[in-house]
């Protein structure tokens, strides 16, 4: 299995590179790319918030935390004082990171339920929904950071598949198919809970319209905004006139000096 370390770098490296394509494409501007790339990076360890004691768990309970106390004190702004503002705000917090983070490791197994395609797809539309409603994020961006999320939490299922098999040994690990599978068959009444969230998240949602248009644009229409050779050839720096006669020029004389030396 694949560490926390290795889980960000890879995560952060793959999304990083499409969302700078989907900037270069005008599928995302500079502050959606951005929040697409951080977004697919914390994709990138949502499948380990199934092990009790992960650095990801912490992490991603410590985010859940931070946002659920915000939020409480930006609602009670102008109506509890100060004091009773930060009071509320270090008690909501520290319930999320606390209480509730261990009430989910009690009910989660590691490699389980949260270790599927399904799990990155309720992940997905989850955060659809938080990014429209409670960030006010338009319906294209919310899409594009869900997107984002499926793809990070999908690359961190390949990592585990791929360090299953020892390639120095030439053996497949009994890990092996416990990462990327569809959904854990061991439990079908979770799998059917699980289904369910991932149609009531994808109700709640906005319309998803709007991002299959910019999907489309990329897909149909990118490759033809996408800079073909002649233009490539058109970006380069002017070259000096006579800047390949000048340096035949130096490296013949070079020649010819190196010559009389060895008469």
């Amino acid at each position: 299995m694949a560490d926390f370390k290795t889980h960000t770098a890879v995560a952060a490296a793959a999304c990083g590179a499409l969302s700078t394509a989907a900037l270069s494409v005008g599928a995302a501007t500079a502050e959606e790319a951005l929040i697409f790339w951080l977004a697919g990076t914390l994709g990138g360890l949502l499948p380990d918030i199934d092990s009790d004691h992960s650095q990801s768990i912490q992490l991603v309970f410590s985010i859940m935390g931070a946002m659920f106390a915000s939020s409480l004190v930006a609602d009670q702004v102008g109506v509890l004082p100060l004091w009773m503002l930060w009071l509320l705000g270090i008690l909501a917090y520290l319930a999320v990171r606390y209480p509730v983070l261990a009430i989910f490791a009690r009910f989660t197994v590691h490699r389980g339920m949260l270790h599927s395609l399904l799990a990155n797809t309720l992940f997905a539309f989850i955060t659809v929904a938080l990014a429209h409603h409670y960030f006010f994020l338009s319906p294209r961006t919310s899409w594009g950071v869900g997107t984002f999320v499926f793809i990070g939490a999908t690359i961190h299922l390949l990592l585990d598949e791929l360090y299953s098999v020892d390639l120095s040994g030439a053996r497949i690990k009994k890990s092996f198919g416990t990462a990327l599978k569809i959904t854990d068959w061991q439990y079908p009444g979770l799998t059917i809970v699980m289904a369910l969230l991932v149609l009531v998240t994808f109700w709640i949602s906005p319309s998803p319209a709007a991002w299959q248009s910019v999907l489309h644009q990329v897909v149909w229409q990118g490759p033809s905004h996408w800079p073909s050779l002649t233009d490539l050839h058109s970006l380069k720096a002017p070259a000096q006139p006579g800047l390949w006669e000048q340096a035949s020029q130096h490296l013949t004389e070079l020649l010819r000096w190196c010559r009389s030396l060895w008469s």
